[in-house]
């Protein structure tokens, strides 16, 4: 994929994929004259960042949030795209492609703007990264665990009201629905495996246990079905469940009308552009940004060479390596336990490192959604520094 250019491209146009590669920059025409009249009005401004800053100053604002969020998607459309592309990487086995994972991760950017505050010293663009990382891990997880666990085992983990969304989703009559759950209720209360721990594995129940589900069932219903029913039955119910629980994504490449059918205001009204633009410079000086993260780039650095020499092998081989708990812990000989303690230990070490340099050096006062975010960004820095130290 090549970057954009400028800032009119960068506020303004999509990813679009062909065969899940990328296959260009799509223009959004209503966007591209909103941010062009933006720049003409000040041509100075040459930062992304200083403009990413200036709409979400106006997402902040119920006017002109809608305008303001799809500036800022277009915005975030690069750093989604490079960290689908890492993610869906690590997952050699999944069924969801690169675009996939695009569209799970850009659908974020509500939650992105919504815990973003500027006032913190993280740029959006950091602050979203490990953001879309993380929901497309999360998702990619629940995919795995729902594409390895059979049939049974689905329908022994489903709650009662997700089995009825899912059948009512699935279209199902509310007067059939009913007799679905009834069947999954016997199901449930007769088929109980005695092995432990192995319940995504759990396989179909022999024929004399169709027969106790079905009598189960007849005695609680009619009419009365057979138990090759009843077993029909409870496949398409879980059919439903994985349709609903964990849906394949639409792609978002699809045409919705023609390049001007978003309804998006074309223009804003120029005494707030003006007044925002004089409070984004007065707050937000490019070389200030540039100057602090090379401060909490040093504290870091600093701060893990402070660390017990056993931190900062655990710290190596789970970020550099991309080892997990358990394989650590078969390299170093010991529990897996110990392996996530000590992980746990030194996060901690490094961000109140870092917590302290912000509250003695930006004299931020310390809060927990301050302390959230900032565990979310180091966890960010923290795969970027050892990903560039590993080569």
């Amino acid at each position: 994929m090549h970057p954009r250019q400028s800032i009119i491209e960068t506020f303004s146009t999509f990813v679009q994929f062909v065969a899940d590669r990328f296959s260009r920059w799509a223009t959004e025409s209503r966007l591209r004259s909103s941010i062009q009249s933006c720049v003409n009005r000040t041509p100075q401004e040459t930062s992304a960042s200083f403009w990413a800053l200036y709409w979400y100053k106006f997402w902040l604002v119920p006017e002109t949030q809608t305008l303001a969020q799809q500036h800022l998607t277009a915005y975030l459309q690069e750093s989604c795209y490079w960290v689908s592309q890492k993610t869906v990487t690590s997952f050699a086995s999944t069924q969801y492609q690169l675009s996939d994972c695009f569209q799970i991760a850009i659908a974020q950017v509500d939650k992105v703007l919504k815990g973003f505050n500027p006032n913190q010293g993280f740029t959006l663009t950091n602050y979203a990264t490990p953001i879309f990382g993380s929901a497309i891990r999360e998702t990619l997880r629940q995919r795995h665990e729902v594409d390895i666990c059979t049939d049974w085992g689905l329908l022994r983990k489903i709650s009662q009201k997700r089995l009825q969304e899912s059948l009512a989703n699935a279209g199902l009559s509310g007067a059939d629905i009913p007799g679905y759950v009834l069947a999954w209720n016997c199901f449930k209360t007769i088929y109980v495996p005695t092995r432990i721990g192995t319940a995504r594995k759990i396989s179909r129940p022999e024929d004399q246990t169709w027969s106790a589900i079905a009598k189960a069932y007849n005695s609680q219903s009619s009419p009365q079905i057979t138990p090759q029913t009843l077993e029909k039955w409870l496949l398409v119910a879980a059919k439903a469940a994985r349709r609903y629980l964990y849906p394949t994504p639409e792609s978002l490449n699809a045409a919705k009308g023609g390049d001007d059918s978003w309804e998006l205001l074309d223009n804003l009204p120029g005494t707030q552009q003006e007044s925002l633009i004089s409070e984004i410079i007065a707050q937000e000086e490019e070389q200030a940004r540039t100057t602090q993260q090379t401060q909490i780039n040093q504290v870091l650095v600093t701060a893990i060479a402070k660390l017990e020499t056993d931190l900062q092998q655990i710290l190596q081989l789970y970020y550099a390596q991309g080892l997990n708990q358990d394989k650590i812990a078969q390299q170093l000989a010991m529990k897996q336990y110990t392996v996530s303690r000590r992980l746990t230990k030194a996060r901690e070490n490094l961000l109140r490192s870092l917590a302290n340099w912000s509250q003695g050096t930006l004299h931020i006062s310390i809060t927990p959604d301050l302390l959230k975010t900032m565990s979310t960004v180091m966890e960010e820095w923290l795969q970027n520094y050892y990903s560039i130290s590993s080569h």
